[in-house]
């Protein structure tokens, strides 16, 4: 059973959320029992992988079910906070992803960990849906999401009086699993050889739930109240999009090869 405290100030914005009277309505300003992962990897076969220049494939999960992607060694690591429901987010995913998966992540210069900052209830969904199945599977059901939120978004407002009312009513799985039949979020983890049946227990995943709280609270605790946001090397950025957080990255990056950092 999933503890009502921690979804409480999620379910005080349902009734908004599931007006969806246009896209603000879901968005934010850029503003201010799971598979074991595989283990980390040793010393040595982290200098193997940095030689064959392969740590887009070293992937793991933080204690709070955050992922990350990266040497775990690098002397940068950023923490992107996330809301699934977020246009910025998406933009920023599509822009800043291939240059950083052929640049700074390949070469080992930066770990990239990406964790929740749930602002409604399909934001909740969909945040247990992508850490359903094989961990190392997270970044392709990260990205599909993000890829195709314009759709999902495009569907959320089409919804009956009927549909909208089992969101924001019932015990909260059962919320959950109306959403994810609404939005076809069943037939999207279908692709991933993820079946209903076992949808429905991740959703019901209260070791998942309690992930989540923390990574709320760690949120909380550094201030942040919008999406995306970024904590780079223990400190909060104020940059919320590629554009200026590439710049960041570059001249952290110029000052490793100087050897300055």
């Amino acid at each position: 059973m999933m503890k009502p405290s921690f979804v409480k100030s999620i379910a005080r914005n349902a009734a908004r959320t599931i007006a969806l009277a246009s896209c603000a309505a879901l968005s934010l300003a850029a503003s201010p029992p799971q598979p074991a992962p595989k283990p980390t990897p040793t010393a040595k076969a982290r200098q193997q992988l940095a030689a064959k220049g392969n740590w887009n494939g070293t992937m793991s999960v933080t204690a709070d079910g955050s992922h990350t992607l990266g040497n775990p060694d690098a002397p940068i690591k950023m923490t992107e906070f996330v809301s699934y429901t977020c246009p910025h987010c998406a933009v920023f995913h599509r822009e800043a992803d291939p240059v950083l998966r052929t640049t700074l992540i390949p070469k080992g210069q930066i770990q990239v960990t990406v964790t929740n900052l749930l602002r409604n209830p399909i934001d909740l969904t969909i945040a247990m849906l992508t850490s359903c199945g094989d961990p190392n599977r997270f970044w392709v059901r990260h990205n599909a999401f993000f890829a195709s939120q314009d759709q999902w978004l495009a569907a959320a407002q089409k919804l009956t009086p009927e549909q909208l009312a089992r969101w924001g009513q019932g015990e909260i799985p059962a919320r959950m699993r109306a959403i994810a039949g609404d939005l076809g979020f069943y037939a999207k983890m279908q692709q991933w050889g993820i079946d209903r049946a076992r949808a429905d227990r991740c959703l019901n995943d209260a070791a998942m739930l309690d992930k989540l709280r923390a990574q709320q609270s760690a949120a909380g605790s550094l201030g942040l109240t919008g999406t995306p946001s970024f904590v780079i090397n223990g400190e909060v950025q104020q940059v919320h999009d590629w554009e200026h957080l590439s710049k960041l990255l570059s001249d952290r990056a110029a000052a490793l090869q100087a050897g300055r950092i």
